[in-house]
C-alpha cells in the first residue's frame, strides 16, 4: 500500500514496544486488541494501525 504515515508509524511502535505479548501474525486479531487498548474514533486509521503492527511481526522487524 505504500509508504505509511508518521503517526501510523509511532503508534504502532509504541503499542509493540509495551504490549508486544497481546498483538499475533493475524490482522482480525490485531484490530480487536486495538479497538481495545486505544481509543481510535476511525476505522480506516484503526485498520491501518493493526495492518502496520502485523506487517511488522510477520517480518520479524519490531524491537
Amino acid at each position: 500500500m505504500g509508504i505509511k504515515p508518521s503517526y501510523i508509524k509511532t503508534i504502532g511502535t509504541a503499542l509493540l514496544s509495551t504490549q508486544k505479548e497481546h498483538f499475533s501474525n493475524n490482522f482480525d486479531a490485531n484490530k480487536q486488541q486495538l479497538a481495545s487498548s486505544v481509543s481510535v474514533d476511525s476505522k480506516r486509521v484503526r485498520n491501518r494501525i493493526a495492518g502496520y503492527i502485523t506487517r511488522k511481526i510477520n517480518t520479524k522487524r519490531h524491537p
